[in-house]
C-alpha cells in the first residue's frame, strides 16, 4: 500500500506539470455520446479496448449525473481519497470533499447548473494502470449563456475501479471567444480569412 501511495504521488506530480504546459480546462460535461478516441502507448489489443470503453462509460455516466443535477453521483469518478487533486484558476484542492465542497459552492441549486458536454475525448493508456484524459467540455444554459474550456485527467485502476486522481481544468474567458471570431486584416476584402485561434487560459 504504501509503495502503491508513492506512486500515485509521483503521477499527481507528474498531472500537475502536464497540466500547466497544456493550458488545459475547468468543469466538464459529458453527453452520453463520447466516442472514444485513443492513442496508445503500448500494442493495441482487445484488452486495451476494453479498458477505454470503460474509461469512455464512465465519462459518460458522470455527464449524465452533472445533467440531472447530482453532484454526489457525478463525483463517485473522483479517487475517494484526501490525495486526490483538483486544479484550477491558478489553484490547487485536495482532497474528495473539498473538491465537492468547491463544486457546489460554484453550481449546486439555486444556481443554475446548465447541461454539460464533453467533447473530443483523447485516451492514453499507460503499462502501469493509468491512463490520461485530454478533451473539451461545453456548459449551456437556460439564458443561452455558455461556458467552455479543456480538461486533462489522470487516471489509476484501484482495486480493479478506474478513478480520477487528478483533475486539471481551465476556462476560456469571454474576450478569448471574441478574438477567436475576429478575422485578421486582410489586404484583399474580397477572401475571407481563417479567424485567429488563442491559446486557453486558466480562469
Amino acid at each position: 500500500m504504501k509503495t502503491q501511495n508513492i506512486e500515485i504521488r509521483l503521477l499527481i506530480a507528474l498531472a500537475m506539470l502536464l497540466g500547466g504546459a497544456f493550458s488545459s480546462s475547468t468543469l466538464r460535461a459529458q453527453a452520453p455520446s463520447v466516442a472514444p478516441a485513443a492513442h496508445f502507448t503500448e500494442r493495441q489489443t482487445t484488452e486495451n479496448q476494453a479498458e477505454i470503453e470503460t474509461i469512455t462509460n464512465l465519462l459518460n455516466r458522470q455527464g449524465d449525473a452533472w445533467n440531472a443535477g447530482n453532484l454526489e453521483a457525478f463525483m463517485e469518478a473522483y479517487w475517494k481519497s484526501e490525495q486526490l487533486t483538483f486544479s484550477s484558476g491558478g489553484g490547487t484542492t485536495r482532497g474528495w470533499q473539498a473538491t465537492l465542497d468547491r463544486y457546489k459552492k460554484g453550481y449546486a441549486p439555486p444556481k443554475e447548473m446548465g447541461k454539460l458536454k464533453f467533447g473530443m475525448p483523447e485516451i492514453t493508456l499507460f503499462e502501469n494502470k493509468t491512463a490520461m484524459v485530454l478533451g473539451t467540455w461545453h456548459l449551456t444554459f437556460s439564458d443561452k449563456k455558455i461556458r467552455e474550456g479543456n480538461f486533462s485527467l489522470v487516471m489509476h485502476k484501484l482495486d480493479g475501479k478506474w478513478v480520477i486522481i487528478h483533475d486539471h481544468s481551465s476556462e476560456k474567458k469571454p474576450e478569448e471567444k471574441k478574438s477567436e471570431e475576429k478575422p485578421k486584416p486582410n489586404a484583399d476584402p474580397g477572401k475571407d480569412i481563417p479567424s485567429t485561434t488563442i491559446e486557453d487560459s486558466e480562469k
